[in-house]
């Protein structure tokens, strides 16, 4: 999950940007073929599966179908209104569509809104919806641990030093109640910009006293000590080259960054494929995967204003932003699901209802009617991205070869059921012991 997933990320780069110059120099890497040849390059494996009975044995002559259960890409989005909708009936539609699209999903763990007053915590409403996740067969993870923006006003007043201590025993806190049900975190976000914005908020005050490295290499020492096998992920919006030098510091520094996570909010319209793939490459020559933790594209007109703090009544989607929407997500969720740098990619918000600065940027509208981008993710990723279902027989030596996207798979014969993973591009020779049904 850290140094080797480093290493390997490193040495994709490395073979992408050498196989780039040497032959395909004059080929754009966001063009549409450039783009099909990463994706059939990072995300399939031509499989050697030998099926096995309990004892080892291999099965020969079985007839045996194989359908993949999960990516192993990350497809995720914000579920802050999961059971949240105001009825039961768009509680559960909402529960149903997220579910069927996605194998990821964000929580809220905004300080202010998750402890109002010291000591009286969500902890329950997030465990019940972690659990969710779980029983869903979705990943969870907790967004943020430490962010200036969401400062409880309760820290108002208090020494730099106290500020301090509290904000690491939060992150301790949840990080160490949510162990083993929450295992992946945004620790610290945007602190690119914290130093500048609103110089008398706790935790901005706290960012200029101790400087930005002590603040991150205190907040991911604090969430490695509770969970030390947890994916600990640094957010930000901000792709600059200056963000990317300031985020190689962190690293030299020794701060255990185990994902490099990009914001990607384009409520003022969606940048040029040149523009995001630039971005990926800068990232990426830091050796860490890369997460697209929060993607907006809207379906009605876009932001022209610099007000991120106002809920705008009225703005609605249409008819044709919806078009364009649906082509826009398809366009960046192919570009970026070829990167071979990129492990997941999150989309905000999953719905209109209750949509940040009330946006049409939900995938869903507000009765949890699917908009075309729905659909057409929906398309790529179950559909065009997915393997199976398989009819295949096993061979005299109990084999089975297929061609198949990265991820869980499931194999069922005649007398029994079992699960492998396809974990790595490129050849992968598995085995797998169907146990007989009882």
């Amino acid at each position: 999950m850290k140094s080797s997933a480093g290493v390997t990320v490193s040495l994709l780069i490395t073979s992408l940007l050498l196989a780039g110059s040497a032959g395909r120099a004059a080929e754009s890497p966001v063009s549409g073929q450039a783009i099909d040849q990463r994706i059939q390059r990072y995300r399939t494996a031509e499989v050697t599966l030998r099926v096995t009975d309990a004892a080892g044995k291999p099965v020969a002559g079985a007839e045996v179908a194989i359908e993949m259960v999960r990516h192993k890409f990350l497809f995720g989005c914000n579920a802050f209104m999961l059971e949240r909708c105001g009825t039961n009936s768009l509680d559960q539609r909402y529960a149903q569509r997220f579910a069927a699209l996605f194998n990821y999903a964000t929580l809220p763990f905004y300080w202010n809104g998750y402890e109002p007053r010291p000591g009286r915590t969500e902890q329950s409403t997030l465990m019940k919806m972690a659990g969710w996740c779980r029983a869903s067969g979705i990943r969870p993870k907790g967004h943020p641990l430490c962010w200036h923006e969401s400062a409880p006003r309760w820290l108002e007043g208090k020494p730099t030093d106290e500020i301090r201590r509290l904000q690491v025993a939060r992150v301790e806190r949840e990080v160490q109640a949510f162990k083993g049900l929450i295992d992946t975190w945004d620790v610290v976000n945007e602190v690119m910009v914290m130093p500048r914005i609103d110089k008398n908020n706790p935790v901005t005050r706290l960012c200029n006293e101790r400087g930005s490295l002590d603040l991150v290499r205190t907040m991911f020492a604090a969430a490695r000590r509770d969970n030390p096998n947890a994916m600990l992920i640094l957010n930000d919006y901000d792709t600059s080259p200056a963000c990317s030098a300031q985020t190689g510091k962190f690293l030299e520094a020794g701060i255990p960054i185990d994902v490099i996570g990009i914001q990607s909010h384009f409520h003022k319209g969606c940048p040029g494929g040149e523009e995001t793939w630039a971005a990926c490459q800068r990232f990426a020559k830091l050796g860490k995967p890369l997460h697209f933790t929060e993607t907006t594209i809207l379906s009605g007109h876009v932001k022209t204003d610099n007000d991120w703090n106002r809920t705008q009544s009225g703005w609605n989607s249409t008819a044709e932003g919806e078009q364009l929407q649906a082509r826009q997500a398809v366009e960046f969720y192919r570009l970026l699901f070829s990167h071979p740098a990129v492990e997941a990619l999150t989309w905000w918000d999953f719905s209109d209802l209750g949509a940040w600065m009330g946006a049409p940027s939900g995938l869903v509208r507000k009765d949890m009617s699917p908009k075309p981008a729905y659909d057409a993710l929906l398309k790529l990723v179950k559909g065009q991205w997915w393997t199976g279902p398989l009819k295949l027989t096993t061979d005299a030596a109990g084999e089975v070869s297929f061609h198949g996207y990265l991820g869980q798979y499931a194999i069922q014969s005649g007398v029994g059921r079992a699960e492998f993973g396809v974990a790595r591009c490129g050849r992968e020779s598995l085995t797998v012991s169907i146990p007989a049904a009882r």
